[in-house]
């Protein structure tokens, strides 16, 4: 019985949304179970024929697919970034970039004789990882600060940097092909840089200054920002066949660098994308893989995995970690971690169309072999990085950390308090405001969605284990709450204030899951803590002993101290839910919000201190 267009279109749409859901539920990155998906509905089921669907559109479609990619990839590099990120990261952009693509290379070409257009192809295009898998990887394994920050600004600077490297050989492939004399390649090589660097760079700067000043209002930022993006990629290949890619990257990279421009809401606008757009176009490009073409490859295509996997990636780590500080249990652990993701297997399949159409022999081999690196490093290495971290001794400890929702006064007392017993926290707030101001401070902070998948991706959780709300937009605080109690995988990881008076009707509304989260810091509502704050209300310290116990701490402040978190003699820190169940022994230490001194307090503490100054020269 034959299935309508229709029926074909929104069967994508829902399996693309379904496997994106798995990936959530499991922590594993949705490429996987999005290329699972396109290869049972293609070749196993014989479900969907991408060519009969699409026809003519296929190709443009995944043209425009990949420029939407690129973009949103580029304009997470920012400079400044970069820079701050350490020797090992700098390294290993360039190191990795040529070791990978020269090995991977020869490989192709020795290994599977295929062309060396195609295998110069398929070593450019291997060198990407990208932020999309490393950082589901990263949340399962909790290594070491220190790696996840390399693994995950590798993945965040070599996704741009990576795709333009095949961008830049696929145009040498093209224009060398295009005439017997090197004069004449060159020349189109040369045009295509050209213009793409200029003319992204023009629509970077002219995009960024109509965001800047605010010449289309708000409502269009995205919608406008995306539109002239992709009327610029397809201006530039009119210009110049197939700079449109590299136009892309360099407007984003433009972009992502001008001062007073604000692109996070165009990357939050990205999501939608992802899962309406660039997850379907997974599941339609992993349908046209033929297993045929697998089996054609033979065991050859296991060994070329093989030499990328435990010869490329562990030569280009050992030769960017000279002049480090790493050791050779964590050099090892970097070896192996280098799964390749979206932006890999979007490139290949758009070159892959571009060499068949210029007549290149061996192109459809591109797809399988690529597709083949990408389920084989993330299935294998998603599966092994937790036990192999634990072997080597590079897993991170049990997380304490907490990130705060909010980034307010009240939160800023309170993280600066905690960050001074070495408890990591970072404050995500949607507020430029609270950032700017919780960074003069020199806290670690978010500024965006903290449930958004740019959050996912570039949110730094490394020694962070539980979760606070304590912000003021209860729309997000709910949000928050659903989003990391599957998060952190249990309520008592979790704490949220009282949401104060709520009629009746809004209690019943409020799931069980989000009520059992409630009543952190005695039950005590926002407001109810920024009008302490208000009044004077400090965030202090208090180490209990057997001189000074809890019920002097309470005398001190005729009980109208707010005990936060009790920090035991085992350095383990826990909130206070209910005060009247604290019982906190003689060696913990207890950081409360207290009380103001009253004046006649504050007199006689400084005539005491001036007594005892006296005193001292006197003697």
């Amino acid at each position: 019985m034959p299935v309508s267009t229709v029926l074909l279109l929104a069967s994508i749409g829902v399996l693309s949304l379904f496997c994106q859901w798995l990936a959530w539920r499991v922590r594993m990155p949705a490429i996987v179970f999005l290329l699972a998906a396109g290869i049972a509905c293609g070749p196993v089921l014989h479900y969907l024929n991408p060519e009969d669907v699409f026809g003519d559109l296929l190709f443009p479609m995944v043209s425009l697919a990949v420029a939407i990619i690129l973009f949103e990839g580029s304009l997470t590099l920012r400079f400044s970034e970069i820079r701050g990120h350490g020797a090992m990261v700098r390294n290993l952009i360039p190191v990795g970039s040529v070791v990978t693509g020269i090995i991977g290379t020869l490989a192709a070409h020795w290994i599977l004789d295929i062309a060396w257009e195609v295998a110069l192809l398929f070593g450019a295009i291997s060198v990407v990882t990208g932020p999309t898998v490393i950082a589901p990887l990263l949340r399962a394994v909790r290594p070491k600060a220190k790696l996840a920050n390399i693994l995950q600004w590798e993945g965040i600077i070599i996704d741009p940097v990576g795709a333009l490297l095949a961008v830049l050989v696929y145009e040498g492939i093209v224009s060398w092909g295009q005439g017997n004399v090197f004069g004449h390649s060159l020349y189109i090589f040369s045009t295509t840089i050209v213009v793409g660097t200029a003319l992204g760079s023009a629509a970077g700067y002219l995009n960024g200054q109509v965001l800047r000043k605010h010449w289309i209002p708000q409502y269009l930022h995205n919608a406008g920002t995306l539109s002239f993006m992709l009327g610029v990629y397809a201006l530039s290949n009119e210009i110049a066949h197939e700079s449109g890619l590299l136009t892309v990257t360099i407007m984003g990279i433009w972009m992502a660098n001008m001062k007073q421009v604000e692109v996070e809401s165009i990357l939050e606008f990205k999501e939608s994308l992802s899962v309406l757009l660039i997850s379907a176009l997974f599941i339609i490009l992993a349908a046209r893989i033929e297993f045929s073409a697998i089996a054609d490859l033979g065991w050859g295509l296991a060994v070329v995995l093989a030499i990328l996997m435990l010869v490329a990636r562990p030569l280009s780590i050992f030769i960017a970690a000279i002049g480090t500080r790493l050791n050779w249990r964590e050099k090892l652990f970097l070896s192996w971690i280098a799964p390749r993701g979206i932006v890999a297997a979007a490139v290949s399949a758009l070159f892959a169309f571009q060499l068949q159409n210029h007549g290149f022999v061996g192109g459809e081999t591109l797809v399988p072999l690529v597709f083949m690196l990408i389920i084989t490093t993330v299935t294998v290495q998603s599966l092994t990085a937790r036990p192999v971290a634990k072997l080597l001794g590079v897993a991170e400890p049990p997380e304490f950390g907490f990130l705060i929702i909010g980034a307010n006064t009240v939160v800023r007392m309170i993280a600066a308090e905690l960050t001074k017993h070495e408890v990591p926290v970072v404050l995500a707030d949607t507020s430029w405001e609270n950032v700017r101001l919780a960074r003069m401070e020199n806290l670690q902070v978010y500024f965006g969605n903290p449930v958004s998948e740019h959050a996912a991706n570039q949110l730094d959780l490394t020694g962070i284990g539980n979760l606070l709300v304590i912000s003021p937009y209860k729309h997000m605080n709910s949000l928050a709450t659903y989003h990391f109690l599957d998060w952190f995988g249990d309520h008592n990881s979790v704490y949220s204030l009282a949401e104060g008076e709520q009629d009746q009707t809004a209690r019943y509304q409020t799931a069980e899951k989000i009520q059992r989260t409630r009543g952190l810091f005695d039950g005590v509502s926002y407001a109810k803590l920024a009008s302490l704050v208000s009044q004077g209300y400090s965030v202090k310290t208090t180490q209990l002993s057997d001189a000074f116990t809890y019920q002097n701490f309470l005398d001190q402040h005729q009980n109208q101290a707010l005990v936060l978190f009790v920090l035991d003699g085992k350095d383990h820190i826990t909130p206070v839910k209910s005060i009247d169940r604290l019982k906190p022994d003689n060696a913990s230490t207890l950081i409360s919000l207290v009380p103001p001194k009253a004046p006649q307090e504050r007199k006689e503490s400084k005539n005491s201190d001036s007594n005892n100054t006296v005193a001292m020269v006197t003697g």
